[in-house]
């Protein structure tokens, strides 16, 4: 037990001074990123900051299997350097034995990124879209699913309007049992229109079977309610813009991802891409053992200064291959052409027991 605590405790500090060192890596690459981005528009140097400590979580998140990659070489090199592995393989312990703390500790980070860090990681980056986009265009389209319907808001030079409807069509550019509600530049409401449908196309709204009425101080709009069988609104939306503002399941944390799935189902949504992405984090910790594992199949033994640099090579190169058919099935999986359990799962249990066999196939005795 000691032995366990005492590699768990080095994996730890290896794990987290690897992922120091990215995340200083990452902010000083975006930085740069959301200087040249931002470089016709007049923002503060705080903005800066505030957009690249809203987009570093995320970047950070997706590359926790290289840090355990890492940290697994860098724990067994240097315990093998320091001759401990030969100690502790002398003692009688073998290398499944030896591999349990480091193991344990890679599925209890894997656990406590998705309950804790997921839902950061989601609430920084739905941020950091908003701010991007309003310091981009000035637009804050904001689009949200509840029980309701859907939600959606478009703002331009006069002003703000907001949207909900009933359901609408997979691709968000039919909105059925729709209403809108149009506010003044001063914030205060000046025009209710309800449509039977309303279908994006070419930078408007067309409205079909509509009744408007006026809103303001002094006005009934009960008498002032007209009926069109047609009409058009201007609008800033496209149906790009109406996918990304749901589309994206990152944005949406671990916990909230059942329900908002049912939810995009009932307003007539495709959730595929959610539920393969909640799949896909369940599994998490799996696939972080299995990084775990993989390395210490290429490192896990007496230093031969001829072979470090290609055994250390191999075991990145074999994970960056697997997470690289992780994210192949991801797509099949959000394609439809492959079920989501699947998707999901597969790659993570099969880069289990490939890294399993060749920790065995590598034991030296």
């Amino acid at each position: 037990m000691i032995l366990h605590r005492y590699f768990a405790r080095k994996f730890v500090v290896f794990y987290m001074s690897i992922l120091a060192v990215f995340f200083v890596l990452l902010a000083m690459v975006d930085l740069i990123e959301q200087v040249q981005r931002h470089a016709n528009r007049d923002l503060a140097f705080h903005d800066l900051i505030q957009l690249t400590l809203l987009n570093v979580p995320e970047g950070l998140y997706n590359i926790m299997p290289l840090v355990m990659i890492l940290a697994t070489v860098a724990l067994f090199l240097g315990l093998a350097r320091s001759s401990e592995l030969v100690v502790t393989r002398a003692a009688g312990r073998s290398a499944l034995r030896s591999l349990m703390a480091p193991v344990v500790v890679a599925c209890a980070i894997g656990v406590l990124a998705v309950a804790m860090l997921n839902p950061i990681v989601a609430a920084t980056s739905k941020r950091y879209h908003a701010l991007s986009t309003a310091y981009r265009t000035g637009n804050t389209d904001v689009l949200s699913i509840s029980s309701e319907g859907l939600w959606l808001r478009q703002s331009g030079p006069e002003g703000q309007t907001v949207i909900r409807a009933a359901r609408a069509n997979p691709g968000g550019t039919v909105l059925f049992d729709v209403t809108f509600i149009s506010y003044a530049a001063d914030g205060g409401p000046n025009r209710r229109i309800h449509a039977e449908a309303a279908q994006l196309d070419n930078g408007a709204w067309q409205l079909r079977d509509a009744r408007i009425w006026p809103l303001g101080a002094g006005l009934n709009p009960q008498e002032g309610m007209v009926e069109r069988e047609s009409m058009e609104l201007p609008t800033t939306l496209t149906q790009e813009r109406i996918q990304d503002s749901f589309g994206q399941p990152n944005s949406v944390h671990f916990w909230d991802l059942p329900g908002y799935i049912k939810q995009l189902k009932a307003a007539g949504f495709s959730a595929r891409r959610h539920a393969v992405w909640y799949q896909m984090e369940m599994a998490r910790p799996l696939f972080l053992v299995a990084m775990v594992l993989i390395s210490a199949a290429f490192t896990m033994r007496h230093v031969r200064f001829t072979r470090t640099s290609i055994s250390v090579l191999s075991a990145i190169l074999l994970g960056f291959g697997l997470y690289y058919i992780r994210n192949f099935a991801q797509v099949l999986g959000e394609n439809g052409q492959i079920p989501v359990v699947l998707a999901a799962w597969a790659p993570p249990v099969a880069s289990v027991l490939l890294a399993t066999g060749l920790v065995l196939h590598m034991e030296d005795g």
